[in-house]
Order: structure tokens, then C-alpha cells, then sequence
């Protein structure tokens, strides 16, 4: 990551199609924690999600670990990040299920969040779930409008979970940092006394305004370029949103050294899957479920939804205003870029 967008890895020269204008493109990374990378696989993403959406309403449900169980899975990311989604997982299925509550099998977008506003570490999940689901006759059961669930059972089916796959893991001998049996269970026991905290409301602007504010974070992890506003070599300087201040905007600076500390939290085990998907959507049925929703929805007169994707920005000659750009010659990492000296303009936004 940190040769990406750098000669170190190579790129190619660009020259527009309107005034012959040369600009050097270096090659990314494609780490999927840059956050520099990876812009046209998050549209990708974004795309195919989009496409997913039903006519319904739609909620945003947060799932958090304790404060407690957070030096946990700092020593035990993989275990303590998979009994997270699977519990958030878990519940929500359990709870919507229940004919008391819904009676239907519901579809769950989730994502694995590990950092605060500061960088702070603090593992939680988005979901993003339908406002209903299909009944076990096949029928589309709708929820009342305005509420997904009730996030005290949620809160208490999701402790529950995580706390039973946690104890699993430790069984398997999967747990660092705990020899004793006893130490554990006295531990877990005081995690089960206590409420956890689950919060759920429809999103505001619709469910399209929330997948896109998650796919920005589909592949790259807890802070983006446009929050990077200030280096002076030793210390770096970024915003973020106070939100026990009415979420205003504010900027902290920190020495690089514990940047780097807050900011290498979030990197994810090789290979982990942060993005889960759930009931309707779980990839071996989602065509087939999400088809039978549309038919039940489209029989009882609701339209197709609509996502509208995000503007594209035409990539402009800064000379002539042209926006089409031809490709010329490639180069190797370390390599100088052939017949563009040192003025060479650095695209960062695509990858």
C-alpha cells in the first residue's frame, strides 16, 4: 500500500485524444484495505447490489461488541470477527422466524466495521434488512411500517450467539490468552448478564443511500483520502464526526507512529470475508428468492425499486477539456515513464 499509485509499481502514460496532453497513470495496489484502490470493484459491488433491491422498506440494524470483548479480538480477530456476523446473522433469522415477530425469512446485507470516527478500535456490524420477507407458504409477509424488530430480543438472541460460538472456539483451542477454563467462563459469564446493545431504524433517504454509503467501505478500511488534511512529516491531521456533539466536524492530530498503531487495528486476517449475505440473500437462492418476492410484490401492485447510481465524473484534459484518453506506453516498476517528464499528473480516481 505504501507504493501504490507510485512509479515503485509500474504504470503506463496517458495522452488525450483532443490535444495529445500526457499524464503519467502509476499502477495500484489493489489492496483491499487502501484507500486509494479498488474504485471500480466497489461499483461493481454497489451495482450488483443495487440490482438485489426490492420495493420494500428497509432498515439500517448495528450490531456492537462489548467493550470488553474488544482485546479479545484484537488476539483473536478471525474467531472473534466470524462470531460476530454469524451472531448478527443468527439473530436476526431466529427473530424474524418467530411468528410473533414476522414469520418470514428476511433478506440481510452485512458488513464488518472495526474502527470509530478517531480510528478507534470498536468491532460492530451494518445490516441492512428488508422490511419483510417470504412466509414458509411462499408468500411475501410484510413488517409493520416503520419497525424491523424488536432490538431488546435481537440484543438478547445476538448475545446469546456470539457468546455460544465464542465458547465453541475456545473448546477448539482457537482462543488466545486463555489457558484457564474457569478465568473464561467467569468472563463469559459476566458478558451474558448484561444487555448488549443492537440499534435498528429505517434509513434515512432509502435503502439505496445506504448501500452507498457502505459500499464505501466494502473495500477499503476506516478512513479515506479525503480525511487526510494535514502531514508535517512527523504528525498527521484528519477529520472526523463528533457524534456526542450534535456530529460536528472536527480535526485531530495525532504522531504518526500512533496513526499508523490506530490505523493497522482495522487491516482484516488474509482471506477473512467481511461482507455477508443473509436469508433472500444468501448467494446459493438469492436469483431464485428474490425472483418469488418480486412475483408476490408485483401481484399486490408495488413497482420495482429503484437505485439510482452515483454521478460519473467525465475524466477531463486539464488543456483542452477533451475527455477521451488513449493509452501509450507501459512501464515497469522503478522504471522512468517514457516522453513525460517530471510534471506527469498522478490519477487517483480509478483503479
Amino acid at each position: 500500500m505504501a507504493r501504490c499509485r507510485t512509479a515503485a509499481l509500474g504504470g503506463h502514460v496517458e495522452r488525450c485524444g483532443g490535444c495529445d496532453h500526457a499524464r503519467v497513470a502509476y499502477n495500484s495496489c489493489r489492496n483491499r484495505h487502501c484507500p486509494k484502490c479498488c474504485a471500480s470493484r466497489q461499483a461493481a459491488w454497489l451495482a450488483r447490489e443495487a440490482a438485489g433491491l426490492l420495493p420494500v422498506e428497509y432498515h439500517h440494524v448495528v450490531f456492537t461488541l462489548p467493550a470488553e470483548v474488544r482485546p479479545v479480538g484484537l488476539l483473536n480477530p478471525v474467531a472473534v470477527y466470524d462470531a460476530l456476523l454469524g451472531a448478527a446473522a443468527d439473530a436476526v433469522r431466529a427473530v424474524a422466524a418467530d411468528p410473533r415477530y414476522l414469520g418470514a425469512e428476511v433478506g440481510l446485507l452485512l458488513v464488518l466495521h472495526t474502527w470509530g470516527q478517531t480510528l478507534s478500535y470498536h468491532p460492530h456490524a451494518h445490516g441492512i434488512a428488508t422490511g419483510g420477507g417470504l412466509a414458509p407458504d411462499g408468500r411475501w409477509r410484510a413488517g409493520r411500517p416503520g419497525f424491523f424488530l424488536p432490538v431488546r430480543v435481537l440484543g438478547r438472541v445476538f448475545r446469546w450467539r456470539f457468546l455460544a460460538r465464542l465458547r465453541g472456539a475456545f473448546a477448539r483451542g482457537k482462543l488466545a490468552g486463555f489457558a484457564d477454563p474457569a478465568a473464561f467462563e467467569g468472563g463469559a459469564g459476566v458478558l451474558g448478564s448484561r444487555d448488549w446493545v443492537v440499534y435498528s431504524k429505517p434509513p434515512l433517504g432509502g435503502p439505496d443511500r445506504v448501500l452507498k454509503y457502505r459500499a464505501r467501505y466494502t473495500h477499503r478500511v476506516a478512513i479515506g483520502n479525503s480525511r487526510l488534511v494535514g502531514f508535517d512529516g512527523g504528525r498527521v491531521t484528519f477529520t472526523y464526526t463528533d457524534y456526542a456533539d450534535a456530529a460536528r466536524a472536527r480535526a485531530m492530530t495525532l504522531d504518526g507512529v500512533e496513526f499508523l498503531r490506530r490505523w493497522v487495528q482495522h487491516v482484516l486476517p488474509r482471506g477473512f470475508v467481511k461482507v455477508r449475505h443473509v436469508g433472500l440473500l444468501a448467494n446459493r437462492h438469492r436469483d431464485a428468492k428474490l425472483a418469488a418476492c418480486r412475483r408476490q410484490l408485483s401481484a399486490a401492485g408495488v413497482g420495482p425499486a429503484r437505485c439510482d447510481p452515483a454521478p460519473s465524473r467525465p475524466d477531463r484534459c486539464p488543456v483542452c477539456g477533451a475527455a477521451a484518453w488513449r493509452v501509450g506506453d507501459r512501464f515497469g516498476p522503478a522504471a522512468p515513464a517514457p516522453g513525460v517528464g517530471c510534471r506527469a499528473v498522478v490519477r487517483v480516481d480509478s483503479s
